[in-house]
Formats: structure tokens, C-alpha cells, sequence
């Protein structure tokens, strides 16, 4: 098993990376206090490896709160049932919280731990490839409005994060390819290099196989432990992580979170990020179509559909979480592993780029 430390004046956690690590009962008994224990699960993955947690906690009583599985169950009323679960069992303020699943459960249970009794201690051990390599590190947490994504929400940091690769194997496909949009983000970013490796070894990845998988999450969660360190709250070089953000949100948003999972509507959002780039002038012609090829190398979807309209999509982008008062703010690119915060395209330049990233076959 291997660990990265999260390294934050305030509170420094550790990550730990390997097959297995979800049943190391040493690391439970290290992390855990004396207080009452819940886990929040999901339908899909509570039968997976609920029981294997459970095992890992001899002696300790954890009671277990299984939410719904997708995207349009983060909201207010899934955090009032979890607020509900704590109350009821009369948690204090020594209460562990333990978030088993995606990155759903994750900002579910990290959001209800930031809020209950004003902030109790909370767990990751994220069982997606998407919240291994990216949303279960960072303390991002939140939940969904009706007009918006993540509208709602904290910052407010694990304990400890366990990411076991063995739950990968679990996975569905396609949550498994999502996952690697945000593996993809990483390379084009901060890091030219890993998109190099991540083109070469697209075969291996899509394979799953281990030595590909330790390697890609490794140095997924070490970038990003670099970032957060360096901007735990997201007061500047940390808002790159959010490329592609603003426009998959706006994608998810008026899908109503039905169409597309997450990883997918952020791929399309990045081809568009990486267009506007190269109209812009920042980036070097030709960077969009390698984004794109690496990602559909995955098969993930990279264009636009016809039958979401411009207006629509501006008003969510508007409302995204990432829009300050003196306009929409970006992520775009100078080069491929060069990301820059952008606050000057304006309307008809993201229009524009929006527009040429356009399917008819939606």
C-alpha cells in the first residue's frame, strides 16, 4: 500500500493507494475515534463491499445509511435523510462518518459532516475511478440546486482517504470511462508528460490492467495534491482543476442530470474549453483535435448535440458556481499541460467556440 500525504497548513490528511486497502484493519483503527460510526452508502455499491468494511471494524457497531445511486439524488432532500440518520442515532461530536462510493456519496456525506454540529470527522473511500483520481481528495463537498450544480456545499477535509483499486474491477464500463475524463484533465492541465503516457498507453488503460490503473491513479491524486496544498480553497492556481467544469455543468444542468454522467459532460466540456482556447490565440492549432482523439480513444463523447440549445446552456453557465461578478471565469489553455484562469472571452467567442464543437447526431 502506498500513501500520499495531503500537505495543508490547517489539517493534513494521508491518501492511501493499493489493492486491499479497504480491509487493512490497522489503518481503520488508527483513523477512527471512540465515537459512533455511520456509513453512507449507495444501493449499488453497499452489496459490493459493504460487508468487507464492516469486517474491517471488529468490535465497532457502525450503523449504515444507503442512499439512492445517481446524480439526481444529491440534493437537499437526500442530505436532510442523512442530518435525519445522525440526529436519530444520537451522534455527537465525535462522530465518525464514513462515505463508501462514488463521487456522490462522497459530497453527500462530506457535505452532511461539514454541517452537522457545525463539522465532524469523515472518511473517503471512493469506489469509482472518478472520485479515486480526483473528487474524493481536496474537501470539496456539495450537493445540487435545480438551476445549478454544486450550488450547495463546503470545503471541508477527510480524515483520511482509501482508495482500494480492487473496487474497480466492480465498475461498469461506462462509469469506468467517465472516470477517465478526469484522468485526462490531469495531463492537460498541469502535466504533458502524463498526457503522453495516457496516449500511449490508452490500450492498457481501457484494459484496466493493474500496473496501467496504480500507475494513472497515483499520478492523478499526486497533482492534485500538489494543487490543494499549494490553494486549499480555490483562491487561485486550484481553479484549474475546474477545466471543462463550466461547461459540463452547464451540459448536466439542463440535462437535468439524466443524459449524461459527469466524466462524459466534462470531456465535451473540455473539447469546448480547448477550442475557445485555440480561437482565442492562447493555444497552438491542431491541441483541441488531440484532446478529442484522446478522448474518444476512451469513448467519450466529444461533441455537442444539436438539441441543446445556446441560450439554455448560457444561462446555466451564468449561474455556475465558477461565474463571479465580473463575468464568466475559465480554465483554457496555453498548450496542452499548461492550463490559464480566464476571465476576457466573451460572449460570442464562447458561443462561437460552443458552436463548433456541435454533433447533429443529438
Amino acid at each position: 500500500m502506498h500513501t500520499i500525504n495531503i500537505e495543508l497548513a490547517d489539517h493534513a490528511y494521508p491518501v492511501y493507494l493499493g489493492a486491499g486497502a479497504l480491509s487493512a484493519q490497522s489503518l481503520w483503527q488508527h483513523h477512527l475515534g471512540d465515537g459512533k460510526t455511520l456509513i453512507v452508502s449507495n444501493d449499488v455499491v453497499a452489496p459490493l463491499y459493504l460487508d468487507a468494511l464492516r469486517s474491517a471494524l471488529p468490535g465497532r457497531e457502525a450503523e449504515v445509511h444507503v442512499m439512492p445511486d445517481g446524480e439526481q439524488h444529491k440534493n437537499l432532500s437526500t442530505w436532510s435523510e442523512i442530518i435525519d440518520r445522525l440526529v436519530d442515532m444520537q451522534a455527537r461530536r465525535d462522530v465518525n462518518l464514513i462515505a463508501l462510493g462514488g463521487g456522490v456519496v462522497g459530497d453527500m456525506t462530506g457535505f452532511a459532516a461539514a454541517s452537522y454540529m457545525r463539522g465532524v470527522k469523515f472518511l473517503q473511500v471512493p469506489t469509482t475511478l472518478l472520485a479515486q483520481v480526483d473528487a474524493s481528495v481536496g474537501g470539496k463537498t456539495g450537493i445540487n440546486h435545480a438551476r445549478g450544480k454544486n450550488l450547495i456545499g463546503a470545503f471541508h477535509q477527510p480524515a483520511a482517504v482509501v482508495i482500494d483499486t480492487r473496487t474497480l474491477n466492480t465498475l461498469p464500463e461506462r462509469e469506468y470511462r467517465a472516470g477517465l475524463a478526469e484522468v485526462v484533465k490531469y495531463g492537460a492541465i498541469m502535466d504533458s508528460e502524463f498526457f503522453d503516457w495516457l496516449e500511449s498507453s490508452s490500450e492498457q488503460i481501457s484494459q484496466r490492467e493493474p500496473a496501467a490503473l496504480s500507475h494513472l491513479i497515483d499520478r492523478c491524486v499526486a497533482n492534485k495534491a500538489k494543487i490543494v496544498a499549494a490553494d486549499e480553497r480555490e483562491s487561485g492556481i486550484r481553479a484549474i482543476l475546474n477545466f471543462g467544469h463550466s461547461f459540463g455543468h452547464a451540459i448536466e444542468t439542463v440535462t437535468r442530470y439524466q443524459r449524461y454522467l459527469h466524466g462524459e459532460a466534462v470531456a465535451i466540456g473540455m473539447v469546448i474549453a480547448a477550442r475557445l482556447s485555440e480561437q482565442r490565440g492562447l493555444c497552438a492549432a491542431g491541441s483541441s483535435d488531440r484532446l478529442r482523439q484522446l478522448l474518444s480513444c476512451f469513448q467519450l463523447p466529444v461533441s455537442l448535440p444539436d438539441s441543446l440549445g445556446l441560450q439554455e446552456l448560457n444561462d446555466a453557465l451564468e449561474l455556475d458556481k465558477k461565474a463571479l461578478a465580473s463575468g464568466i471565469r475559465l480554465i483554457l489553455l496555453n498548450a496542452l499541460g499548461d492550463a490559464v484562469i480566464d476571465r476576457q472571452s466573451s460572449a460570442t467567442e464562447i458561443n462561437r467556440a460552443m458552436e463548433s464543437c456541435r454533433s447533429t447526431s443529438g
